[in-house]
């Protein structure tokens, strides 16, 4: 029990700094970006990065859950 509680934390950890727009590791890109240029990323850019980070996380959900769809009633 304690075991799967701290691996389902782990994988969480790990989503979460993805470099994916919409999570933390997107924002941090965003973050680094700025310090690294001395000036902001306009707002365009981020909302058009929050629109692909989410695409990309459904296309991952659709993913998992469809592998295991078929795991589950095709092998």
């Amino acid at each position: 029990s304690e075991m799967c509680i701290r691996d389902s934390s782990i994988m969480l950890a790990v989503m979460n700094i993805l470099p994916i727009p919409g999570l933390d590791g997107g924002h941090a890109i965003f973050t680094f970006w700025e310090m690294l240029t001395g000036r902001k990323v306009s707002e365009r850019v981020l909302e058009t990065a929050q629109y692909v980070g989410l695409i990309i996380i459904l296309a991952l959900v659709l993913y998992a859950n469809g592998n295991d769809i078929y795991r589950f009633f095709i092998k």
